[in-house]
C-alpha cells in the first residue's frame, strides 16, 4: 500500500539541519558551484567539485576572490560575464579553459544574480563541463530561498522525502508534473507514481539502499512521462531522522529517438516508407500466406521517366517534393493490407497481397498510372511525370522474393523504353532481353573506361559555290563482337543507364582536338559541329564544361557548333535557358538538328539563341518528286531567312535533290552526294580531292 499521508514531515524549523541538508544535496548533484558576494567579490559558498576542480577545500575557499581561485588568466576570460551579471543580468556562456590536469575542456557557465528585495546580493555560478555531456542540479544558498534558486537552474526534477511523505521538490519536478509545491508537501509521494511501479519504488524504499530504475509518473493532466529515478537515503543532521531524495530524468526524448532510429532502421527517411530490407522481410511474409492460401500476390516496380531532369533543373528539394508526393497517392490507391516500399531513388515498389490475378492487377495499375500522371505542382510551377511500371505476379512469374523483384524490374525496363504503353507485364521473353541489355550495358561502360569510340565525319559544303562549311563529328563505338556501331544502336541506352554524359564530353573533347590538328595542317578555317543529348542542356557545369575545353585544345569558339533537338527547346526550362546563353555569350553557335520533325515554332526560336536550322532527311529524300516536301523545305528557309539563322540540308543523294535546295535559298548541304561520314585521318585527303575538283569544273 502507499505510505500514509499522515507520516511525519521534515522538521523546517532547523536552520543547521536545513544547511546541513542543502550542502548534501549540492554536493551530491552534477557540476561545480559557488556562491560571489557582489560588494566584496569575495566567494562565500563552493560545493566540493568547484573547490576542488581549483585545488582548494571547501572551507579553504571561502573568502577567496575569483582572480585568487582561478588565476588572473581564467578571471579576465569571465571578468566581463561576472561584471554583467552583477549588474543584475543573468549570463550564461561557453568558452574552453584548461583543467588542472591540464587538459582542454569545453565548459558551459550561468552566472545567476541573487536579488532580495531588487537589492543584488551577489552572483550564482555554476559550471557544466560540456566534454563528459553530463547535466548539472544547481542548488547552492545555504538557506531555502538559496535552495529554489540551485533547483530552478537545474533540469532533473529533484523531490524530497520521509517515510514516503513527500517534505519538497524543485521548480523542474513541478514542472515535470503540473502541480503547485503546496499540493505535493505532506502528500504520499506514491500517489505520482503510475500503480504497476509501486512494488519496486516501495522496495527501495523500505531497503533503505540507492535504487536506480524507470517508471513512469502522472502528470497533472493525466498523460504519463516516461523517466528515470535515481533514488537515495540521505541522513539527517542532529538527531534527525533520514530522508531519501529521489531525482527524476525526463526520458521521453530519449524514447522518441529509440523509436525513431528503430523507425529509420527499416523505412525511407524522405517518403517515410518502408526501404528495401523491410520490403524484403515483408514480401517474403506475404508470399508465405498466399501460398498457403493459395492465392496470388501481384509485385509492381515503379520509376520515374527522365527524374533526372527534375533535379538538375529545378533542384533536389523539387525533385524530393516530387518522390514524397508520389508516395502519398501510391499509398492512397492500395488497400491496408498491401505494401508501398521505397526501393531507392525514384524507384517504388508495390505488393498487391490481396490480388486475384492479372485482370484485378491490371485495373488497378491503369488507376494508378492515371494518379501519377496528374500534375505535381513543384517551385510555383505544374509538373507532369509519367510512370514506369513492370509487373509480376506470384506464383507464375517466380516463388521468391528475389524472382520476383528480379522479373518486375525487367517488365519495368521495357515499360519504360516504350513511348505508348506505361507498364509490363512480365513474360518469359524478357529474361533473355534484360540479359542482353545488361550485356550490352557492360560492354559499353568498359568501351567507356578504354576509350572504345571513334568519331567520323560528314562535309557540309555551300548549295551556291560548293565551298567547303563545316563537318559534322557522327559518334561510333567500336563494338567488341559487332565492330562500327551507329549511334542510333546505343545512345538511347547510354541514356537510360546514365551513361550519355561521359560519351558526350568525350566526343566534344575530340572533335575540338581534331579540328585544331585540321587548321595545323592547312585545311579550310570551318566549323565542327557535335550533337548533344537533351539531358546535358539541363546539367548546370555544361556551359563551364565546354569553356573547358575549348580553353584546353585551342579551338576559337566560334568553330565550334553544338547540335540539339527540338524537343530540348520544346521541354527547355530555367537552366536549359541559362546553358544556351552562356554558351552563345562564349561564342559558340547553336544548331537545331533534326528540324521540322517536332513542334517547330517562331515562338521557342525567338526565345533561344539558335543559330542555325538543320533540315531533317525525311524532308529532302522526296524533295524533288513530293510538292509537300517542298513547301516544307521552302517555309522552313523562308523562316530561318526572316530570323537570320542559316540553314543545312541533311540527306542529300542526288544532283537534282542538291539543285532544287539552292533554287529554294538553303545555305547549305550535307549528304552523300556531297562524301559519306569518314575517320579523321581520311579527311585531308579527300578535302584535296574535293578542292581539285571544284576547280576543274
Amino acid at each position: 500500500m502507499p505510505p500514509s499521508p499522515s507520516a511525519s514531515r521534515l522538521d523546517s524549523s532547523s536552520e543547521s539541519d536545513s544547511n546541513v541538508l542543502l550542502r548534501l544535496v549540492i554536493d551530491a548533484a552534477a557540476g561545480m558551484m559557488a556562491y560571489f558576494e557582489a560588494g566584496t567579490r569575495c566567494c562565500r559558498f563552493a560545493n566540493q567539485a568547484f573547490a576542488r576542480h581549483y585545488g582548494f577545500g571547501p572551507d579553504e575557499i571561502i573568502g577567496k576572490r575569483p582572480w585568487e581561485i582561478m588565476g588572473q588568466e581564467g578571471w579576465e576570460a569571465i571578468a566581463p560575464h561576472m561584471e554583467l551579471c552583477l549588474r543584475g543580468e543573468p549570463v550564461r556562456y561557453v568558452r574552453q579553459a584548461r583543467s588542472p590536469q591540464g587538459e582542454l575542456r569545453e565548459i558551459e557557465a550561468r552566472v545567476t544574480p541573487h536579488l532580495e528585495q531588487g537589492v543584488l546580493r551577489g552572483a550564482v555560478v555554476q559550471v557544466l563541463d560540456l566534454s563528459q555531456g553530463r547535466s548539472v542540479q544547481q542548488q547552492l544558498d545555504e538557506s531555502e530561498e538559496r535552495m529554489r534558486l540551485f533547483s530552478a537552474a537545474t533540469h532533473e526534477a529533484i523531490l524530497l522525502h520521509r517515510d514516503g511523505v513527500v517534505l519538497d521538490a524543485n521548480d523542474a519536478l513541478l514542472r515535470l508534473i503540473g502541480y503547485e509545491l503546496e499540493e505535493l508537501r505532506g502528500k504520499p509521494a506514491l500517489q505520482h507514481l503510475d500503480k504497476e511501479f509501486w512494488p519496486m519504488a516501495l522496495d527501495a524504499m523500505h531497503s533503505g539502499r540507492r535504487a536506480a530504475y524507470k517508471a513512469t509518473v502522472r502528470h497533472k493532466d493525466g498523460h504519463s512521462i516516461p523517466v528515470e529515478i535515481d533514488a537515495m537515503l540521505m541522513p539527517g543532521s542532529k538527531g534527525a531522522q533520514d530522508f531519501r531524495m529521489v531525482v527524476l530524468r525526463d526520458i521521453t526524448a530519449h524514447q522518441q529517438a529509440q523509436a525513431e532510429m528503430r523507425f529509420m532502421a527499416d523505412h525511407d527517411a524522405l517518403t517515410r516508407l518502408p526501404n528495401r530490407w523491410h520490403l524484403s522481410d515483408r514480401l517474403e511474409q506475404l508470399i508465405a500466406k498466399a501460398h498457403e492460401e493459395k492465392r496470388a500476390v501481384a509485385v509492381l516496380s515503379i520509376d520515374l521517366k527522365h527524374f533526372s531532369a527534375i533535379n538538375d533543373s529545378l533542384g533536389h528539394q523539387a525533385g524530393d517534393q516530387v518522390l514524397c508526393e508520389v508516395a502519398r497517392r501510391l499509398c492512397s490507391c492500395v488497400h491496408a493490407s498491401d505494401l508501398v516500399a521505397r526501393a531507392g531513388s525514384d524507384e517504388f515498389i508495390v505488393v498487391l497481397a490481396g490480388s486475384t490475378g492479372r485482370a484485378e492487377t491490371e485495373l488497378l495499375t491503369r488507376q494508378m498510372v492515371a494518379l501519377l500522371e496528374m500534375p505535381y505542382h513543384v517551385a510555383a510551377q505544374p509538373l507532369v511525370v509519367a510512370p514506369a511500371i513492370g509487373i509480376a505476379v506470384f506464383p507464375e512469374d517466380g516463388e521468391s522474393v528475389e524472382a520476383l523483384l528480379r522479373n518486375a524490374g525487367a517488365a519495368r525496363h521495357l515499360a519504360k523504353e516504350s513511348s505508348h504503353q506505361p507498364f509490363q507485364f512480365y513474360t518469359p521473353a524478357l529474361e533473355s532481353r534484360a540479359s542482353r541489355m545488361l550485356n550490352q550495358e557492360q560492354l559499353l561502360r568498359q568501351s567507356i573506361a578504354l576509350g572504345g569510340f571513334e568519331l567520323h565525319y560528314q562535309p557540309q559544303v555551300r548549295t551556291d559555290n560548293g565551298a567547303l562549311a563545316g563537318f559534322e563529328a557522327l559518334v561510333r563505338w567500336r563494338h567488341p563482337q559487332r565492330g562500327l556501331v551507329s549511334p542510333e544502336e546505343f545512345v538511347a541506352l547510354a541514356e537510360a543507364r546514365g551513361l550519355i554524359t561521359a560519351i558526350d564530353r568525350w566526343v566534344l573533347r575530340q572533335a575540338c582536338h581534331e579540328a585544331c590538328a585540321w587548321l595545323a595542317q592547312g585545311m579550310p578555317r570551318v566549323p565542327v559541329s557535335v550533337n548533344m543529348s537533351a539531358q546535358e542542356f539541363r546539367h548546370p557545369d555544361l556551359a563551364i564544361d565546354v569553356a573547358a575545353v575549348l580553353a584546353e585544345t585551342g579551338l576559337p569558339a566560334q568553330l565550334l557548333h553544338i547540335e540539339l533537338t527540338e524537343s530540348t527547346l520544346m521541354h527547355s526550362d530555367a537552366q536549359v535557358q541559362r546553358t544556351l546563353h552562356a554558351l552563345q555569350q562564349q561564342g559558340v553557335q547553336l544548331a537545331i538538328d533534326d528540324f521540322g520533325t517536332g513542334y517547330s515554332s517562331l515562338a521557342y526560336l525567338r526565345r533561344h539563341p539558335i543559330h542555325q536550322l538543320k533540315i531533317d532527311r525525311s524532308f529532302v529524300t522526296d524533295l524533288t518528286d513530293n510538292e509537300d516536301d517542298a513547301a516544307i523545305v521552302t517555309a522552313i528557309v523562308q523562316m530561318a531567312r526572316s530570323l537570320r539563322l542559316g540553314t543545312v540540308a541533311e540527306g542529300v543523294e542526288t544532283p537534282a535533290q542538291l539543285a532544287l535546295l539552292r533554287q529554294l535559298g538553303c545555305e547549305m548541304a550535307q549528304g552523300y552526294l556531297i562524301a559519306p561520314p569518314m575517320p579523321a585521318e581520311q579527311l585531308l585527303q579527300w578535302q584535296q580531292d574535293y578542292c581539285h575538283k571544284l576547280q576543274s569544273q
